[in-house]
């Protein structure tokens, strides 16, 4: 199916290094081939149990499914993001809520490039129903400062963990897909 829309070669390197990863990589070759000056970007991972994409319902024609998921992949800013959503709801009308978690990730994503965290997954526990959110840092960059406030804030809701790639894990109680994200969110924030 991506080979209509990419070719046979563009769909394999697709399929390979991920969506969001072929987006970012296609608009850096596009401004170095302006002349326009780019930097790498972290790779951030957000692995977490949301419903997150763009229903058929609502966009039914591929191309402009592949568009809007490319310009959401794109938005490195609040703005960015702001101005897909407007584009979005002009041309397709109110989103879903399925579209609308898709765009919190990537206000998410924009939180992360703000702080040292590169990778977020949420790991459920099924005896107790409760969902931990493990914030995943780069060690060189992990400000160890920012504990105190951490604990102020979260008490013992938190755990730390200060190996090879130091993480901070979150727990929470069971929440619904708009909680969890307003959890994480917060919790960013604190960087």
């Amino acid at each position: 199916m991506l080979e209509v829309y990419f070719g046979e070669i563009q769909s394999g390197h697709l399929e390979q290094v991920g969506y969001d990863t072929y987006c970012e990589l296609l608009d850096q070759v596009v401004k170095e081939t302006k002349g326009i000056k780019t930097t790498e970007e972290r790779d951030i991972q957000i692995d977490i149990d949301i419903s997150s994409y763009i229903p058929d319902t609502y966009i039914e024609d591929s191309s402009e499914k592949i568009d809007i998921y490319q310009k959401i992949a794109l938005c490195r800013t609040e703005d960015d993001i702001g101005n897909v959503v407007d584009e979005i709801i002009d041309r397709f009308g109110n989103m879903p809520d399925e579209l609308n978690n898709l765009l919190e990730i990537a206000r998410i994503k924009q939180l992360c490039r703000n702080t040292p965290v590169v990778k977020i997954t949420e790991k459920k526990n099924r005896k107790t129903g409760s969902q931990n959110v493990v914030f995943y840092f780069e060690k060189d960059k992990f400000n160890p400062n920012v504990i105190s406030s951490l604990i102020k804030k979260y008490g013992t809701d938190i755990k730390f963990s200060d190996a090879i790639e130091p993480y901070i894990t979150l727990f929470l109680k069971k929440q619904t897909e708009k909680e969890l994200i307003k959890n994480i969110k917060e919790f960013l924030k604190m960087f």
